[in-house]
């Protein structure tokens, strides 16, 4: 087989190509790429870091297995966060009326993928109470989001952490264009129900 080209410096397009020729650092490169970025969506998907970490696994293990399958004309990243979301959608439905405890999980709030997931409330400038009181209230937005059923949270996430359109959104999660849309306006109708009382 001909030396490969520095993988870290090809567009992911062109890295697929050669994990569908069966190259194993080409996969180890889109391992390397979308590593943290898959854990963290399916972290905060099951609030859960073992759980996580299983079902993250998994779901590279379905890209691994499926690379075959993916099609150029959609973006790599949109067609692996599908099948994350999936897996975790999977995992969250499989489980009992309590689908996230918050509190039962010691990393709900103190690891950084869940700090960095809360909305960016706290200054330089504030004071101990002030602080004391954002961090109430990230805690509050992470209880509320992790109330959201399944769709609803992955929409959420998608859009207001991972910065995604409403056409990527749709493209990620296999939904219609207006259904993402619907998802998110009732997801924050309920959120917003969640944390009138908060401050």
């Amino acid at each position: 087989m001909p030396l490969l080209p520095d993988l870290a410096n090809l567009p992911d397009a062109d890295v697929v190509l050669l994990a569908q020729q069966g190259r194993d650092a080409a996969f180890r490169e889109l391992l390397r790429r979308y590593e943290r970025p898959v854990f963290s969506l399916v972290f905060r998907m099951v609030r859960d870091r073992d759980t996580a970490e299983d079902l993250a696994q998994e779901s590279f293990i379905k890209v691994l297995n499926n690379i075959d399958r993916y099609r150029p004309e959609f973006k790599f990243s949109s067609w692996l966060f599908k099948i994350a979301n999936n897996v975790a959608i999977d995992h969250l439905r499989k489980r009992t009326v309590d689908t996230v405890s918050l509190e039962g999980s010691r990393y709900a709030t103190t690891t950084a993928e869940a700090e960095s997931s809360a909305i960016p409330v706290a200054s330089k400038d504030q004071s101990a109470l002030e602080e004391m009181e954002s961090k109430e209230l990230g805690g509050a937005i992470e209880k509320a989001v992790a109330s959201l059923r399944p769709e609803y949270r992955a929409c959420i996430l998608l859009r207001h952490v991972e910065d995604r359109s409403y056409e990527e959104i749709a493209a990620t999660l296999d939904l219609p264009l207006g259904t993402v849309k619907t998802y998110i306006h009732r997801a924050r109708h309920e959120l917003r129900k969640a944390l009138e009382n908060v401050r």
